[in-house]
């Protein structure tokens, strides 16, 4: 219900935020008796699209350690492995030319790990207790060097860049398909024809773009996983997947705004959806490497 209510709280904002900026910036409705305000729909798509990506990843770090409740650590806590955890990522950190990120671990049975954040400088790497107690210190820093390489490769930057453009080509060709059907029926009832085919044509070019964004996301994955064997050694990182093979069934998938933060793939129709590939192709194409 928290991770509810935060997901919630969050699109709110965002709502709100991109309604004030498209007020300051002048744009009214882009639908006229005329037709189409092109002009106006696409400053609309462009905030909207553009501006909800990056608002959501100015708020990632904050929004992922209330969602999976992380708890900082400083390295002096003087429990061995948390301050080993803080060390390792330090280390790693260091070897990857990058600024020390904040360090976290979450209360959960899951085997997980991930990193967020909106920049470089301002980045966030947590594992849950359950990959703390569940691995050796050599497979945890195959798992650390994958997410400290998503970093060093800009991946929650550039993911947004992608997001931010499907979802301003999603909302623009939906709402010029939609005017088209709308000139076709009875004047009378062509508003709610325009509303109706919009919220479909949302949906359906939506999953396709879906498609597009998880396609990216797969690919930087394999991207990760080769510089985590950099920075931790080949060994490491492939051990680091199969010990992640042996616990998938230990991964929560039961809230898919959160998939990104997830090391599972789908399989069959899920994989074209899925942010993540299988596993043992993962492991495959680093024993190619």
């Amino acid at each position: 219900m928290k991770r509810i209510l935060l997901f919630v709280a969050t699109n709110l904002a965002v709502m709100i935020t991109l309604s004030i900026v498209l007020s300051l910036l002048g744009v009214g409705g882009y639908l006229t008796p005329d037709g189409l305000d092109y002009s106006a729909l696409m400053v609309f798509c462009l905030v909207w699209g553009m501006g909800g990506a990056f608002i959501s990843l100015q708020m990632s770090r904050f929004m992922a350690k209330m969602a999976m409740g992380v708890q900082l650590i400083n390295g002096k806590s003087g429990q061995a492995e948390l301050d080993w955890l803080y060390r390792t990522v330090d280390q790693l950190a260091q070897k990857a030319g990058l600024q020390m990120p904040e360090v976290g671990v979450y209360d959960s049975p899951e085997v997980n790990a991930f990193a967020t954040g909106p920049s470089k400088k301002r980045s966030l790497v947590a594992v849950s207790s359950g990959l703390m107690r569940s691995m050796q210190h050599q497979e945890i820093e195959g798992v650390l060097a994958h997410e400290i390489s998503h970093i060093q490769n800009g991946d929650m930057v550039t993911m947004t860049l992608i997001q931010g453009v499907v979802n301003a080509f999603v909302m623009f060709f939906a709402r010029i398909i939609a005017n088209i059907v709308r000139q076709m029926v009875d004047e009378k009832i062509s508003h709610l024809v325009f509303f109706g085919v919009t919220l479909v044509l949302d949906i359906l070019l939506g999953i396709l773009g879906m498609m597009v964004v998880a396609w990216f996301s797969r690919a930087r994955e394999f991207r990760a996983d080769a510089g985590g064997a950099a920075l931790a050694g080949k060994s490491n990182m492939i051990g680091a997947l199969q010990r992640l093979m042996q616990n998938k069934a230990l991964v929560d998938t039961s809230q898919p705004q959160l998939a990104t933060m997830k090391i599972n793939g789908g399989k069959g129709f899920m994989s074209l959806i899925s942010t993540h590939p299988p596993l043992e192709v993962r492991i495959a194409a680093l024993n190619g490497l």
